[in-house]
């Protein structure tokens, strides 16, 4: 054998090896142990010190958070739940371990999206003051106490919204947003199509979708039709009986929340100039969540519509933008099922299935 094929499988071997090392290194789940209750002043919350499926949760007492200064201490009355906190949870895909933690989360608490009532505010704190009710998204979302920095991603719960409503906005409603302003640059009269359209994020899309000037086609299940048409989408496609992709009308921009069609099927559902976002997909410990946004990225430059795989940041202006649409009632939360914080593991489940009709939501009363 030749000394530059020699080199070459030597160098494919070590790349193999590199790989399944980082597999393993990845993949590896230490062991759970209790978290032990806080001495003093104490409040209730879910934590998790490993990697698992909702038995790993534990509802704990930690230590009453005192704000620094920038900081709020809010008294959290709801949460809202999102598959972001799953993911989490399990530390899947492996990929994210990278950031969340080697073997076990570096965070133990869990959740996002909070609406609440500021308790205190440390020095500094210009933006709200006690009794101010709001809404946000920080990590610990899951219990009665939240210090968060009044420069993060919060804003005034409108009063014609209730503290449940508000708590399943930040996440699912700015993805949308994103989505529809940003990467697909929607404007007043074209047609846009939002597939997952009775989800979490589907059911804010059609909204906001609708606030911009955009004519909508939702769609989704054969149970969900009505729903997604009542907060109003103009046309509804129930994919139990038809598939989009082979029907005859075409799209300035297509939002895809689920991935059920190919990258290349769904560009040629867009009219000429016209943007495919890709938001989800299917799930999948490895390189499944993967799968499209990379099909994606080899059909791009080979089409003339423009393609986009897009990971939502929350952000203040956002936030308050939110805030305002909801007070003018051109956005309202979808409301499924609601939860006490002791059954978080029971919601979480239930985000798992992905069977919620729109959103997830805890209290903490």
């Amino acid at each position: 054998m030749k000394l530059r094929y020699k080199i070459l499988n030597g160098f494919l071997i070590l790349i193999g090896v590199a790989v399944v090392a980082l597999g393993l290194v990845l993949s590896r789940d230490d062991a759970c142990e209790p978290i032990p209750a806080a001495e003093g002043e104490g409040f209730s919350a879910i934590a998790y010190n490993c990697y698992g499926d909702a038995s790993v949760l534990q509802l704990a007492t930690l230590p009453k958070p005192v704000p620094a200064e920038g900081e709020l201490l809010v008294r959290i009355h709801a949460a809202g739940v999102n598959p972001l906190d799953y993911h989490y949870m399990r530390g899947k895909p492996y990929i994210m371990r990278l950031s969340s933690g080697l073997g076990a989360p570096d965070q133990t608490r869990l959740g996002v999206d909070f609406s609440g009532t500021v308790e205190a505010v440390g020095a500094g704190v210009t933006r709200f003051q006690p009794g101010d009710e709001i809404f946000g998204g920080w990590t610990g979302a899951f219990g009665e106490y939240l210090a968060v920095p009044e420069d993060r991603s919060i804003a005034p719960k409108p009063d014609n919204v209730s503290f449940e409503e508000a708590a399943t906005v930040p996440i699912a409603a700015v993805t949308a947003l994103q989505a529809l302003r940003d990467h697909g640059q929607l404007e007043p009269g074209q047609r846009v199509l939002i597939n997952g359209a009775s989800g979490g994020v589907g059911t804010f899309a059609v909204q906001i979708a609708k606030a911009m000037g955009g004519e909508v086609t939702g769609v989704c299940s054969t149970r969900n039709v009505e729903m997604v048409r009542s907060i109003g989408a103009d046309h509804v496609i129930d994919y139990k009986q038809d598939d989009y992709t082979r029907l005859d009308a075409r799209y300035d921009l297509i939002v895809d929340m689920v991935g059920n069609h190919s990258p290349a099927a769904n560009v040629e559902m867009l009219e000429p100039g016209g943007t495919y976002v890709i938001v989800g997909g299917p799930k999948g410990n490895w390189i499944a969540p993967l799968v499209n946004p990379i099909k994606a990225a080899v059909l791009s430059p080979f089409v003339d519509e423009k393609i986009v795989t897009m990971l939502a940041r929350l952000t203040p202006e956002d936030m308050v933008y939110l805030s305002e649409l909801m007070a003018d009632g051109k956005m309202k939360p979808v409301l499924d099922r609601e939860f006490g914080l002791s059954e978080v593991p029971d919601a979480i489940r239930y985000s798992e299935s992905q069977r919620a009709r729109g959103k997830i939501v805890v209290t903490m009363d």
